[in-house]
């Protein structure tokens, strides 16, 4: 080929086709670097101990309702249990809860767990007649099936969570090329180095016309021509195409190339704000077409969330009431001033409505502002100092641990705020958004957010942007449900609060 070969001035193999912390821990590193049918292997073995603890617990709770009293009908519900393991683990593997792909969401990998449980309890009926002909209790096969879904939920989320505290340090992580180095591959290289637990280590960059836009020449793994050579010589079997930096024809030549090479081939479909429950492939001609589900927030959608809302909100205030009363006292004895902060903020559609808080501040902290404007820590229309010298001592304690936002139920119960949804911002920030960002005031703001589990008040201006647009483009009551249960840990935590 001509020109310069780009590969020969990358960095060397062993430095970029391994994480870097497991190079530094060589022997553990041998350790845990399995291939991935022993992963496979680790995963279906966790499942069985789950199935077994979910039948023995249904059993458990078939006598204590007293339907299966005598020994012999005991024993014969154990043998039919035992037999009906190998099904639920058949069906596990029919409904590819064993293929990473499959299972990268949680909410993907549950709809596959509820069928292989719907199966395995069903086996039971079958093996019960066929086998033994004998009518199995009704209250066995339920209590089997919940605690068969209910188990293997709670296993694959500690199996997950291994699995990325793993890829963190460094081990089971795949080196992936990016073919492409514009704004896309970069972004995709961001992504993969911001977040380890994905499992993917970034290569090098396989240019396509040849030149590096911006990219460091050390970061540029070959050129496209030189693509497949190279990658089977550095053993990298894993390539990222970003479709928006190579043309038609060379994408359809570069796959054939890399799967008769049999390397793995991966798409980018430039839509990183769209949720993957909204898209699907369909054929239209010779094209696989990328489908976008439209998005309604109107309707039974909103109705659900706004009882849901209304109905935590409400339990929220009264469990909380001795609680929320303590600190009014605390706060009227910690300095002068009014227990609660009212402040005027932008609410769905625009419409202006006072939120309130617990006092944090000293009274007069709104006119402080302006003067404290040059140590503003924050980007865009936001105003954050670390070590804000109007905060009061007990004020640092209620932000810290966020109790400060919990008089916000009150603005959930009217109806102002949801509990879930964007921040929400004071006018004189909003003045100061784009045309795009106002796609916020689409939905109600919510006292935690996409953003707050993210980083919370360490997120950039731009990330907290793009976090909250794409709540606003896909939430669903599940998204809520997943943003709530990541609140209390990030609270406890105090990851990122000021």
């Amino acid at each position: 080929m001509g020109g310069p070969r780009y590969d020969s001035l990358a960095a060397p193999a062993n430095t970029t086709a391994q994480a870097p912390t497991a190079a530094n821990r060589p022997g553990r590193a041998r350790l845990l670097s399995w291939s991935p049918l022993v992963s496979k292997l680790l995963v279906a073995a966790a499942d069985t101990i789950a199935i077994i603890l979910a039948l023995g617990l249904a059993m458990v709770l078939a006598r204590l309702s007293g339907r299966t009293s005598s020994a012999h009908n005991a024993a014969v519900t154990e043998q039919i249990a035992l037999l009906s393991l190998p099904v639920w683990l058949f069906a596990l593997v029919q409904v590819r809860a064993y293929q990473a792909r499959f299972i990268a969401a949680r909410a993907q990998e549950f709809r596959r767990l509820a069928l292989a449980s719907v199966a395995g309890a069903a086996s039971l009926l079958v093996i019960s007649d066929l086998w033994r002909r004998i009518s199995i209790e009704r209250d066995f096969v339920l209590f089997a099936f919940v605690g068969g879904l209910a188990l293997l939920t709670i296993e694959r989320e500690l199996v997950r969570q291994v699995f990325q505290q793993l890829r963190r340090q460094g081990y089971r992580s795949r080196s992936i090329a990016i073919v492409g180095d514009n704004s896309e591959g970069r972004e995709l290289r961001r992504m993969f180095d911001e977040a380890p637990e994905l499992g993917c280590h970034f290569a090098g960059y396989i240019t396509v016309d040849g030149t590096h836009s911006g990219t460091r020449f050390g970061d540029v793994l070959c050129r496209l021509d030189d693509a497949v050579d190279t990658l089977s010589r550095r053993r990298i079997g894993n390539v990222m195409i970003a479709a928006s930096a190579i043309e038609v024809a060379q994408t359809s030549s570069l796959i054939r190339k890399l799967l008769k090479a049999g390397i793995n081939v991966e798409l980018s479909p430039t839509l990183p704000d769209i949720a993957v429950g909204r898209l699907s492939i369909r054929p239209l001609g010779r094209f696989p077409v990328l489908y976008l589900q439209p998005f309604h927030q109107s309707g039974w959608r909103s109705w659900a969330k706004r009882a849901f809302d209304f109905t935590l909100s409400l339990l929220g205030l009264f469990v909380l009431a001795l609680p929320l009363s303590v600190v009014s006292l605390a706060i009227r004895l910690d300095s002068k001033g009014p227990v609660f902060f009212r402040q005027t903020r932008v609410g769905r559609n625009g419409r202006l409505f006072d939120v309130i808080k617990f006092r944090t501040m000293v009274p007069d902290a709104h006119q402080l502002r302006e003067a404290l404007a040059s140590q503003n820590e924050a980007g865009g229309p936001l105003f954050k100092i670390k070590n804000d010298p109007r905060v009061t001592p007990l004020g640092r304690i209620l932000r810290k641990s966020s109790i400060d936002e919990l008089p916000q139920l009150w603005n959930v119960l009217r109806g102002e705020m949801s509990l879930v949804g964007p921040r929400p911002a004071l006018p004189d920030e909003a003045a100061m958004w784009s045309e795009d960002l106002r796609d916020r005031l689409r939905v109600q703001p919510g006292i935690t957010g996409m953003w707050q589990v993210s980083g919370r008040s360490g997120t950039t201006f731009e990330e907290y942007s793009r976090l909250d647009l794409y709540y606003v483009d896909n939430w669903s009551l599940v998204t809520d449900l997943s943003i709530l249960g990541k609140t209390l840990p990030s609270v406890l935590l105090q990851r990122g609060a000021s």
